[in-house]
């Protein structure tokens, strides 16, 4: 990373139109993002008055215009434990109050982000279309409860002990785990294994709720941890938890992010537009993917999985979306890019089954678990069908008609359903869906 400047101090973000950030320190025995922010071209974008016209280009390697038909999140909250989610009209309908756990003087709903990093987040996974704008969300009818626990990364937040720790993130997890979140998004990371972030972790799980967590970078540079090595990283080690790999512009994850145990999946990190807490719109991680924005889309797209199946188990929303990535080999996971790239309308339409391989189904008592590796194999994005083509689009057909007959009434219907199967043309498979990926070097 190029780019070394401070965060802006809590009144000079408005003042200075948006300039950018990059790097995230942190003092010993806490954490932070695993990235920060940057501009596509230059920092004078990323003001109240910007608007990005097209489309965040990850929409469409994420099946939103197959998903979105079957779901668009609603009934689902997903928690963003981070630096609070400010005031944006992409947000407008989409954010609930939530909570401020820094001492620090600003609101106490969590609407305050000198930061950024937590409304960049928050707009990944539920912006709604505004005027002008092509920026929306993969699951826009969600909702955001924002959950502050960090204020900013500047020396002087840290020695006034708002910077960000374990502590207080294991507080915002419990938070939200008790405010109904089904969805809880972390993109902050720490090598600590912390006991009371584990307890934290475990008791979200109880209640219900899915913990969604970024893998860690390989690079930062205002960190006094100065850990590049691969090797687990917290919460996204604990077990139940979602970790996630950033994938590049070249669609495959890269050395940027850190590799380890506790990678269970992947999504694009690289190139992201999404909301910017001055109103406008940014686009973020130009240079280099990270897996801060990729942990968004995952709790995105877990909040399509929720919203489509509601009555079954944080456990069984993770078995969807892991079974259905795209990686080079069904039955391996790699502690590059876990178990694959993830593919939210593959993993809505999934019927869980002992034929299906990869991991281990908690649909299916007696299923066979694979063997993690310890050597990564490649992953990238499949465009059109691919060597297993054949049995998704059987498992896409029994999956519609599944969906199709939840929202019926007796026999009659299923009957009716089944009917209009077999007389109508079977579907082409949408673009970039399938088990396997092409293999690439990582």
């Amino acid at each position: 990373m190029t780019l070394r400047s401070r965060a802006a101090r809590l009144t000079a973000l408005a003042a200075a139109a948006g300039i950018l950030l990059l790097g995230i320190p942190t003092p010993a025995s806490a954490t932070g993002p695993t990235t920060g922010l940057r501009a596509a071209t230059t920092p004078s974008q990323c003001t109240a008055s910007t608007r990005i016209p097209d489309a965040p280009t990850a929409l469409t390697s994420l099946q939103s215009s197959s998903a979105w038909p079957l779901t668009r999140g609603a009934g689902v909250t997903v928690a963003v434990v981070d630096s609070g989610v400010a005031a944006n009209p992409h947000l407008d309908a989409s954010v609930i109050p939530g909570v401020n756990l820094v001492p620090d003087g600003t609101d106490a709903s969590g609407r305050t982000d000198n930061y950024a990093h937590g409304t960049v987040i928050a707009g990944q996974i539920a912006a709604q279309l505004i005027s002008g704008s092509g920026v929306e969300g993969l699951a826009p009818d969600a909702k955001i409860l924002p959950v502050r626990v960090y204020a900013g990364i500047e020396k002087q937040l840290v020695e006034a002990g708002f910077g960000p720790n374990t502590e207080r993130m294991a507080e915002g997890i419990r938070y939200a785990a008790d405010r109904g979140a089904q969805i809880i998004n972390v993109s902050i990371s720490t090598s600590e294994k912390n006991a009371a972030l584990a307890d934290a972790v475990a008791y979200a799980q109880q209640r219900g709720s899915l913990v969604v967590a970024s893998s860690g970078n390989r690079t930062n540079d205002d960190s006094p941890e100065q850990d590049d090595t691969d090797g687990a990283r917290y919460p996204a080690g604990f077990s139940g938890v979602i970790g996630v790999a950033a994938v590049g512009s070249g669609g495959v994850v890269t050395k940027a992010s850190i590799h380890g145990p506790h990678v269970s999946l992947s999504a694009p990190g690289q190139a992201v537009a999404s909301s910017w807490p001055l109103g406008g719109d940014c686009v973020v991680g130009a240079d280099e993917p990270a897996t801060s924005w990729a942990a968004a889309y995952v709790s995105a797209a877990a909040a399509l999985v929720a919203s489509a199946h509601p009555t079954e188990t944080p456990a069984q929303w993770a078995y969807r979306l892991e079974a259905t990535a795209v990686r080079a080999q069904p039955d391996v996971r790699s502690n590059i890019s876990g178990w694959g790239v993830v593919q939210p309308y593959d993993a809505i339409v999934m019927v869980p089954g002992t034929g299906l391989r990869g991991p281990k189904s908690p649909f299916v008592a007696a299923s066979a678990s694979a063997s993690p590796t310890a050597t990564p194999e490649a992953v990238s994005v499949v465009i059109g069908p691919g060597p297993d083509a054949a049995a998704i689009s059987t498992a896409t057909g029994i999956g519609v008609a599944g969906l199709i007959a939840l929202g019926a009434i007796g026999a009659l219907a299923i009957y009716v359903s089944r009917r209009r199967e077999e007389t109508a043309p079977r579907r082409a498979a949408p673009t970039g869906r399938g088990l396997y990926g092409s293999e690439e070097q990582e």
